[in-house]
């Protein structure tokens, strides 16, 4: 026995290991890697669960197997064991040496490379070849473009690397055929079509893509469904299904949205509690926006909770949550709401914080900002400070929101701004009837330096005019909200065609600007300038005597009161300005001119996408002591009453039928912008207009001078179309006299052309 424990222990490791080769479970003294080019054997190695001194094992061979193939580096992965050694042999897969698309017209490269995985000096695997054809037909498929199909093609180069490209065939739009519902009773399926985005194919659609198929906008679509039936009374309704087939012929879809209406439920009692002790929810009861015995709609509920909120916020808390409790009445189809006011501490204002602006300095935002560190918290301050900094017309976006702060009784105020070009180089052209044109250039920069100065240099020369004007304005004179400014112009106007006569002028004039409130501002003005008249070629007596140097010295003040919601688009509310100078300090010329315009702007009750613009403006000037020279009259006609050329309407000589221009004048205009839809998002507008205006009255000392003035209203209906493009804003219109006189000169065709930098 001792012999026999001698001998054992006296075996080698090696004879130990061959022993256990021979009878037990092997034990593996090492592995070895082949056919790796670029990965290194010891990296192959460490993704490996099984090494060295492990006991052989198949379930962890075949693990190991797994984990080596999970890596994407391989191809192709085989491990033997030979006596104690593991072998594994390897084939790499290749390296993308380029990467090419063909075929691609609709996207661009650029756009697929956002989206796929695969680059050149990656590794390629057919796995991940097949995932980014996936991408690309879900790019093609959200253009509405199902038919396309992407073919992977791979060639083989030296040194285990490949081309690989992507042979595309993009094929046709898939649009949609028909779109059908089932299960609507109370609504056509036309009227029905008419809430949902997506639109049946039709070939006048060319400029919108809402007629192809997208899942992600049909998916909207049941929520513009369910929205408006919520709207309409139908408490109960709900889609059932919205299901999309591909035609036979695989070139269009048939849509059908299946519905449930339910019965028509109408509001019964409303009422309102507040946890919160100061805000009285008697008070508030006045502010709900819907009535018992209203038909339901979910959309009131939501702005009675806007409009309470915004009560709140007006008394300091800002963060208030109001959750309407609603009980519904079945059987007697009535929706009972309580809208409950959570408690919620009183709010002060405790950072302000401005991101975004790179050129616009901090203090030209911050002084427009009606809510400062400090201050009690007010919604509509906050709404104001909005307006304010949209109106400085720097930025393409402005938003003003509140945050909690370091307290729950703290809110920061985070304004957020995307800056846009405010140098702008203004392009205008327009034709008339008459086929004359007549060109503007201006170079303007409202934003001089981040510091909210406003610089402009204006030229236009044409056959007809030429004219040169600077003017600065800096909007915080001594940093006190006094707006001061200066202009200096020269103009030199050949009226031959309208009067038979040329005017040069030259002048300054100085401006000063303060606020009166929050939404009301005092100009003030004077004017210092030199008028020429002469060539006069008419054989009008009354133009004759007008010839002359004569020097005008006035002065003048404009009263503001805007209450619209916004500056740069507005939707709601009014403008109106009232305008009066008087000329008469020095010089020898003498009047009262007073001018007074209104605009309103309303969102139409039953299309609330549409916008209302209702326009007035008149004037009238009466010499003080002298008649009032035809260079100081009024003309209308052009952008004021379109249809109507520059001067194209008012008095004129019967003899020569040169424009006289007139003491009283006014106009009119109802605008209606109608939504486009997609086209928006482009900058593309449509409106539909209808002007009215007259002028009249003058001063004809000599009877003998014959003057057509019949002082009637003329009018003119039509449509514009305004576009930002690239290139700046565009504005066309077409319109066409309703009403006019015999000696009336007509415009039919008008547009503006400009840029920005």
């Amino acid at each position: 026995m001792a012999t026999a424990l001698v001998l054992v222990l006296g075996l080698t490791p090696a004879a130990a290991a061959h022993a256990q080769d021979l009878g037990g479970t092997a034990i593996i003294r090492d592995v070895q890697v082949v056919g790796n080019q670029r990965v290194e054997a010891e990296t192959v190695r460490s993704y490996m669960n099984i090494g060295f001194g492990d006991a052989y094992d198949p379930e962890q061979v075949d693990q190991a197997l797994k984990n080596l193939f999970a890596t994407g580096l391989f191809a192709d992965v085989s491990i033997r064991r030979e006596g104690s050694t593991l072998v594994v042999r390897v084939v790499e897969n290749p390296i993308i040496n380029r990467m090419v698309f063909e075929g691609n017209k609709k996207i661009k490269d650029e756009d697929f490379l956002k989206e796929v995985q695969l680059r050149p000096r990656i590794v390629f695997t057919r796995a991940r070849v097949q995932a980014d054809v996936q991408r690309m037909l879900e790019l093609y498929r959200r253009k509405g473009r199902f038919g396309a199909t992407v073919e992977p093609k791979v060639i083989q180069l030296p040194q285990n690397r490949v081309d690989l490209v992507f042979e595309i065939n993009e094929g046709e739009k898939t649009g949609i055929r028909y779109i059908s519902f089932l299960g609507n009773e109370a609504y056509s399926d036309g009227e029905l079509r008419s809430q949902i985005t997506t639109k049946q194919s039709r070939w006048w659609r060319f400029f919108s893509s809402n007629d192809n198929y997208d899942p992600d906008r049909m998916a909207f679509d049941r929520q513009q469904l369910r929205e408006f039936y919520l709207n309409n009374g139908y408490a109960d309704f709900r889609v059932i299904s919205a299901v999309a087939e591909m035609t036979p012929d695989r070139e269009d879809f048939y849509m059908a949205f299946t519905v449930e209406e339910g019965p028509v439920y109408t509001f019964g009692e409303m009422n309102v509690e507040s946890q919160i002790r100061d805000v009285d929810p008697n008070v508030l009861k006045y502010l709900i926006a819907t009535r018992t015995g209203d038909t339901y709609n979910a959309q009131r509920i939501e702005d009675t909770v806007d409009i309470l909120t915004d009560a709140a916020g007006l008394q300091g808390y800002a963060f208030v949550n109001i959750r309407p409790r609603i009980q519904r009445d079945a059987e007697n189809r009535k929706i009972n709401i309580t809208y409950v006011i959570q408690e919620a501490p009183r709010v002060y204002v405790e950072r302000v914080r401005i991101h975004g602006n790179v050129r616009t300095l901090d203090k030209v935002i911050r002084r427009e900002m009606r809510l400062t560190e400090g201050d009690a918290f007010n919604t509509a301050k906050l709404r104001r400070s909005r307006t304010r900094i949209r109106g400085l017309g720097y930025f393409k976006e402005a938003e003003v929101d509140q945050t909690e702060g370091s307290a729950p009784d703290r809110a920061v105020i985070d304004v957020t701004v995307e800056e846009q070009p405010t140098g702008e180089l203004q392009v205008g052209a327009g034709f008339s009837s008459r086929e004359n044109f007549i060109g503007e250039l201006s170079v303007r920069e409202r934003n001089l330096l981040g510091r909210g100065q406003d610089l402009r240099l204006s030229l236009s020369v044409s056959s007809l005019r030429k004219s040169g004007n600077i003017g600065f304005t800096e909007p915080y004179f001594m940093n006190r909200p006094l707006a001061a400014g200066f202009d200096l112009f020269a103009t030199e106007t050949d009226f031959q065609e309208e009067a038979s006569f040329d005017q040069k002028t030259v002048g300054t004039t100085l401006r000063a600007g303060f606020p009166l409130t929050e939404t009301k501002r005092m100009q003030l003005r004077y004017t210092l300038r030199q008028d020429k008249i002469y060539n006069v070629t008419s054989t009008s007596r009354y133009i004759q005597e007008a010839a002359g140097n004569f020097t005008t010295s006035s002065v003048g003040y404009t009263f503001v009161w805007d209450e619209r919601n916004d500056y740069v688009k507005p939707t709601d509310g009014f403008r109106l300005l009232f305008n009066q100078d008087v000329a008469g300090l020095a010089g020898n010329v003498r009047y009262l001119k007073t001018q007074l315009s209104y605009d309103v702007y309303n969102r139409v009750p039953f299309a609330r996408d549409f916008i209302l613009k209702l326009s007035a403006t008149e004037g009238y000037i009466y010499g003080l002591g002298k008649d009032v020279r035809i260079n100081d009259r009024f003309f209308v006609g052009g952008t004021d009453l379109r249809g109507f050329r520059t001067a194209g309407i008012g008095p004129r000589d019967a003899d020569t039928r040169d424009a006289l221009g007139g003491n009283l004048f006014y106009t009119g205009s109802v605008e209606l912008f109608i939504p486009l839809g997609m086209a928006e998002q482009y900058g593309i507008q449509l409106s539909t207009f209808a002007d009215i205006g007259s002028l009249t009255g003058i001063n004809i000392g000599d009877s003998d001078i014959n003057v057509l003035d019949s002082g009637s209203p003329r009018a003119s209906v039509g449509i514009g179309v305004s576009w930002d493009s690239p290139m700046g804003p565009l504005r066309f219109d077409l319109s066409k006299p309703v009403l006019k006189e015999p000696y009336d000169i007509t415009e039919t065709f008008q547009f503006n052309i400009g840029t920005r930098f």
